[in-house]
């Protein structure tokens, strides 16, 4: 594996009103909001100080036709896609959408991990270190962790652990809960893995934006028609988070080192 095999590189939110969406990330989050090559495609990129951190693309009727709600999902880079996809449903996970390239782009592919929790493969042009920015999982606007919540700790650990060479860094004991693990990539701790919850749904995966200060931060969500149904809360390492819905229904998180 190379040293991005494994690592994540972007976030997309799919969103049946990308117009009202922007408007409400943009005043949570402080994002700027970009079009992304030619108008017709309607893909829009959310920037933090002139750095791309995610896109923002339409949920059709064909979409909700296939039981596909408002989202989150975010891709981690591969060294291949194909061969990935194809581990992916190896080891018990599952193939959503077939590898294929986005011109200009990369290759990607939509798949799931045994338990169901979705995520986006890709191989970016280039597919070299330059490629990448600097880590920005401590910046305002970036996302800043990334949480799974899955019916098996472990067997999802071992899963990760093979197809994108993550490994466990510690757990924090949740009780009855069970155990909250970190996880990583080349030592460097990327986010968590928890049992989930009874009133949870489904598996799937969760991820927090850095804001400055958490208590305006989720003024800004109920201002913008958003609902906070966690938090805030104070997690170890001195850190506030929230969980929150935006307008359209889609599940994000916000993390600040100030309440």
């Amino acid at each position: 594996m190379s040293g991005t095999h494994g690592k994540f590189i972007w976030a997309e939110l799919m969103t049946p009103d990308k117009d009202a969406a922007g408007r409400f990330y943009s005043h949570v989050v402080g994002w700027e909001l970009k079009d992304f090559g030619s108008p017709e495609m309607g893909y829009k990129i959310f920037e933090a100080n002139g750095v791309g951190v995610g896109g923002m693309m339409e949920l059709t009727d064909e979409h909700k036709g296939e039981g596909i709600p408002p989202n989150w999902t975010r891709y981690v880079a591969v060294d291949d896609v194909d061969a990935t996809a194809r581990l992916f449903e190896e080891k018990g996970g599952k193939i959503m959408r077939p590898p294929q390239d986005i011109p200009e782009v990369g290759r990607f592919a939509v798949v799931t991990d045994p338990f169901g929790a979705v995520l986006c493969i890709m191989k970016p042009k280039p597919m070299d270190s330059s490629g990448f920015p600097e880590d920005t999982s401590a910046l305002n606007g970036h996302v800043g962790w990334n949480e799974l919540f899955t019916d098996n700790v472990d067997a999802a650990m071992d899963f990760y652990g093979t197809v994108f060479g993550w490994e466990k860094n510690h757990d924090v004991d949740m009780g009855e809960m069970g155990p909250y693990r970190i996880f990583a990539h080349k030592d460097k701790a990327l986010g968590g893995i928890m049992k989930r919850l009874p009133q949870v749904p489904v598996c799937h995966w969760g991820y927090y934006f850095n804001v400055d200060g958490l208590d305006e931060a989720i003024t800004r969500v109920s201002t913008g028609g958003g609902k906070v149904i966690n938090g805030p809360m104070e997690v170890p390492g001195n850190t506030w988070i929230a969980n929150c819905i935006d307008p359209q229904g889609a599940y994000f998180s916000l993390v600040s080192m100030r309440k």
